[in-house]
């Protein structure tokens, strides 16, 4: 059973609504969490000591540098990071923590409807994700979710193993990607603006898969696949 810490704060999202949907969704799925807000001493060794992974809900601000360091060091040991969505627009003055979860927000269009397309369906992240099936003439289900959400756009690392992907502007960006960090591993999703977006269907079930795979305790070893690149 997975034990995940639950760090959640920041500004424009509303963690304190979304942190206990994030808790629930885990609880659910049999993982034992503790939730702390803006309380950056969690971050330090004594107390990650007592986790298999951290899931982060937070926006902005800084990392003081002994969280900071305990987080990413801890991480590097074989620790599990699991990002959603504004993780990746927080703590912009730790290079670290961006070269950790594998990537940086750089912006969004406003909240609407779109579509996010699943690129690895066998990947233990997309476990019990099923696609459409085409009943005729097609030969390959369809793995195309409808979201309503801020439509970040993100910069990457292109050594991520990227997940799911959506278009914006006739260009692909990603949605959920995983990565190593040392002998820990990494996973990032995108989604989650709000608590309607975190209720999603597609989302809970990238979500919990997500912390759950980061949350395995052997080193990962991802072999750098050109189909799933964005350039």
């Amino acid at each position: 059973m997975s034990k995940v810490l639950l760090f959640g704060g920041g500004g424009c999202h509303d963690f304190k609504a979304i942190c206990p949907v994030l808790k629930n969704q885990m609880e659910k799925a049999g993982m034992t969490v503790e939730y702390v807000a803006e309380d950056f001493g969690a971050l330090l060794p004594d107390n990650l000591a007592k986790f298999d992974t951290v899931a982060v809900y937070h926006t902005g601000g800084e990392l003081p540098v002994d969280s900071k360091r305990g987080l990413v060091e801890w991480v590097a040991a074989g620790g599990g990071f699991a990002g959603v969505h504004s993780a990746a627009d927080s703590f912009k003055g730790s290079p670290e923590y961006l070269a950790m979860i594998g990537g940086v927000f750089k912006a969004h269009p406003f909240t609407r409807d779109y579509l996010v397309s699943l690129v690895d369906e066998h990947h233990p992240v997309a476990e019990g994700i099923e696609g459409y099936t085409v009943k005729d003439w097609e030969k390959w289900p369809v793995f195309e979710y409808k979201v309503h959400d801020e439509q970040y756009l993100v910069e990457h690392d292109p050594r991520v193993t990227m997940l799911a992907t959506t278009v914006f502007r006739g260009k692909l960006w990603p949605v959920s990607w995983v990565k190593p960090w040392g002998k820990g591993r990494v996973f990032y999703l995108a989604l989650g603006h709000n608590v309607d977006a975190c209720q999603n269907p597609f989302f809970e079930k990238m979500f919990v898969n997500g912390v759950r795979w980061a949350s395995l305790p052997e080193p990962l070893e991802i072999p750098k696949d050109p189909r799933y690149a964005i350039s």
